[in-house]
């Protein structure tokens, strides 16, 4: 199994170290290299920073993962993905706080950072990974032809962690979208059902999905939910509020946010 690439990057904040951690276990799983990257407004703060970085490191020296620490010059919002893009990493691991740290990475300021990039991102706050990974993995579906990519990207976790999925999906009163919602079920069922990967399926309230999400996430005791970043053009009138929402669920469960791209099954082939 050839290596794979992740992307962490850390303001030395809690919760990048939980973002780490969360890198961590996973690559254990699927055999990756993390960089750890912390972008730098000036170049005089290079040497600081460096040695920063390594100070983390030591701090995870008998995790058995090849950790690389990297500096880069710019801005958060720019830089994170195009550094993810230089190195082919199929994942960044990216943690979410309050108004302080690392340039106030807050519901809206880590959308922006999700929507400059290609690569897909676990977004975390303080809840930490279990060794087992990501055992109960929670898709909300929409109507999107984009909804195949996150789905591809959801089964390539699941076969890794043996993984349970939970599908989720509004329930429509319009017969038109009621019909599409079941047909999106059922390619979701036989999607992940192909792949020997156990499924269940909900149907919950229209108005307030997004609560519903992180409900029945909840009462899954679910490790991930994996989203779209489709708050421009979604079917459903999701707003970015949707997706900030959801990054910064009460529950601070960590959500994979994939943007679309123009492929059937997205520009990052993941852990296959």
């Amino acid at each position: 199994m050839s290596e794979k690439t992740f992307i962490v990057p850390h303001d030395f904040t809690e919760v990048a170290d939980n973002a780490l951690k969360h890198a961590i276990i996973t690559a254990k799983y699927v055999n990756a290299k993390i960089f750890l990257l912390h972008v730098v407004a000036k170049a005089k703060l290079i040497d600081v920073t460096e040695r920063k970085l390594d100070e983390v490191i030591s701090q995870f020296k008998d995790e058995e993962v090849n950790l690389i620490p990297a500096v880069r010059v710019g801005n958060i919002f720019d830089d994170i993905g195009e550094f993810a893009a230089e190195h082919h990493a199929e994942l960044i691991f990216m943690g979410t706080h309050g108004a302080s740290g690392w340039q106030h990475v807050t519901g809206s300021h880590a959308l922006k950072v999700v929507s400059y990039s290609s690569v897909p991102f676990v977004v975390v706050q303080s809840k930490e990974v279990k060794d087992t990974g990501y055992d109960d993995i929670v898709v909300p579906l929409d109507l999107h032809k984009e909804t195949k990519q996150k789905l591809a990207l959801v089964a390539s976790m699941a076969k890794y962690f043996n993984s349970r999925v939970h599908v989720i999906t509004p329930d429509e009163s319009d017969e038109f979208l009621k019909h599409k919602v079941q047909a999106n079920i059922q390619f979701a069922k036989r999607f992940f059902s192909e792949r020997d990967i156990d499924v269940t399926a909900t149907l919950a309230p229209s108005a307030g999905f997004d609560k519903e999400i992180v409900k029945l996430a909840i009462q899954k005791d679910a490790d991930l939910i994996a989203i779209m970043n489709l708050h421009k053009n979604s079917i459903f009138g999701f707003s970015s509020n949707y997706e900030q929402y959801m990054i910064t669920n009460d529950a601070e469960i960590p959500v994979m946010v994939v943007n679309p791209v123009d492929s059937p099954y997205g520009s990052s082939v993941l852990f296959t």
